[in-house]
């Protein structure tokens, strides 16, 4: 979301969320587009959504009229027959003892942004880009706060640690990250982005998170190949054919839900919807 908002005009470090209700027929275009490359989850225009997110812009007042926009203009894209994820970014601060948040402020954080999602119309709450478990269980009580019965939907980010072992920032292992949100009541957990992680990689990460979550199901969102700096710039090399093999990859490892994280443009979801289909 951030990569196609500057794409038509962002500036950088500006609040993108604002374009929620500032420029609505933007975000509506960038919903359509991956509605049309085949997306069935619309995401919604919220990452930074919280009020410890939105606190620098000066705008840790209007958490709930941005959040309520975001689902309201996500829902007018997907329509009746796709359904929209309500998200929810990290605060961008550590919990107590190695931050300063305490835990009743990130869970009311988040309670008050998802409760707007919902409100705007989001069919499920996503909680991604994770690094610490205890942030994770958190976000899941504020939603299951708001709604006993809301899909809830976690995805860490990990990093490699070793040839084959991942860890989130917070040096958390696979299996320890997908037990502590399922035991908190998340129905799906899984990945999106990571730290310099191969498409190979990510495929390795998914059988892993396969293995740790048994009956429940796994989501996985890869970038589009590890990123790479020149002249200041982040470029992602993946071609929509790679990101289609690594689809039909990820099904195979029993992944049930795919999609794309940073880098990935409406023509890898094109063509990794094509893929899985075809399978």
């Amino acid at each position: 979301m951030g990569t196609q908002l500057l794409a038509r005009g962002l500036a950088s470090g500006s609040c993108g969320m604002l374009w929620n209700v500032d420029r609505p027929d933007e975000v509506t275009g960038i919903h359509r587009a991956y509605r049309n490359a085949g997306c069935d989850l619309i995401t919604t225009n919220s990452f930074g959504g919280s009020r410890f997110a939105l606190e620098p812009h000066g705008l840790a007042e209007r958490v709930a009229d941005l959040n309520r926009a975001a689902a309201q203009v996500a829902r007018a894209a997907a329509g009746n027959d796709a359904w929209v994820l309500g998200d929810v970014g990290p605060c961008g601060d550590f919990l107590e003892p190695v931050g300063d948040l305490t835990a009743e402020a990130v869970r009311e954080a988040f309670r008050i942004q998802i409760a707007a999602l919902l409100e705007g119309g989001a069919d499920a709450i996503l909680l991604e880009t994770l690094s610490d478990p205890a942030e994770a269980v958190l976000g899941v009580e504020a939603a299951r706060a708001c709604s006993a019965t809301v899909p809830v939907i976690v995805t860490y980010a990990f990093q490699k640690a070793g040839p084959t072992e991942f860890r989130t920032m917070m040096g958390t292992r696979v299996a320890d990250a997908v037990h502590a949100a399922l035991d908190a009541g998340a129905q799906i957990v899984g990945t999106n982005c990571g730290t310099a992680l191969s498409l190979d990689d990510y495929v390795e990460l998914a059988a892993q998170l396969v293995a740790a979550a048994g009956n429940a199901h796994v989501i996985v969102q890869p970038n589009a190949g590890s990123p790479r700096c020149e002249n200041g710039c982040t470029y992602y090399d993946a071609t929509p054919e790679e990101m289609a093999h690594t689809a039909t990859r990820l099904l195979e490892v029993g992944v049930r839900i795919i999609g794309g994280c940073c880098g990935t443009h409406p023509t890898h979801l094109a063509a990794m919807s094509r893929a899985i289909h075809d399978s």
